[in-house]
């Protein structure tokens, strides 16, 4: 599977709060390694987009991070574009997310790296679970939002990510945060992470 099929599979979710939104240890390793976190491609595994780039969307991890809030906002206008076509709330197939689906996940992930990054400034090696998005995707019944008003909220959201990501310092970036299974990140790595995921899904819609 690539990083384009993110898939609507179905798990069970507790009621941890992180940054606003559930989080979750996935507790079924092959759908763990079926998807990824955040939907990330299981052959490259989390890490590997921050070192390696991806190679259907082009996007390249050679990048100047104190762009990082420039960039988010460039995508504000492209999202909403996309939530403005008829097709939005339709599935181009039934396990495939429909562009507006897609547009609530990426609404949703500038509130997680927002407190991702809250936590990462705040603590020193702070420890995250799991994210699973197919679940989210089911329970916040995405399908059933309004265009406009996620429109709307994408433009809130992403312009206080892009606002707390031009307000770290240079001497923060190198700050480090942990995945539940001990793979490590910088503020740096996550912001190119962060990056990658609201860009790759654009493709995802052909935006």
């Amino acid at each position: 599977m690539n990083l384009s099929a993110c898939r609507g599979r179905v798990a069970s979710m507790d009621e941890n709060q992180q940054g606003g939104l559930a989080e979750r240890p996935v507790e079924d390793p092959e759908s763990a390694h079926q998807n990824g976190e955040d939907g990330a491609s299981p052959d490259k595994g989390w890490m590997a987009v921050v070192t390696d780039g991806c190679d259907e969307c082009g996007f390249s991890p050679d990048i100047d991070v104190q762009t990082t809030g420039k960039r988010v906002r460039a995508t504000i206008p492209k999202w909403e574009a996309v939530l403005d076509r008829l097709d939005a709330p339709r599935r181009p197939a039934p396990d495939v997310w429909s562009p507006l689906e897609y547009a609530c996940h990426v609404r949703d992930i500038n509130a997680l790296y927002r407190g991702r990054l809250d936590l990462m400034l705040a603590q020193d090696d702070p420890t995250f679970p799991n994210w699973d998005p197919d679940t989210v995707v089911v329970d916040s019944r995405y399908g059933e939002d309004d265009p406009e008003g996620v429109a709307e909220a994408y433009r809130r959201e992403a312009t206080q990510t892009a606002d707390q990501w031009d307000a770290v310092r240079d001497d923060e970036w190198g700050r480090r945060g942990l995945r539940d299974n001990g793979s490590t990140f910088t503020v740096a790595t996550l912001a190119v992470y962060f990056l990658h995921d609201l860009e790759h899904h654009l493709k995802d819609v052909s935006a």
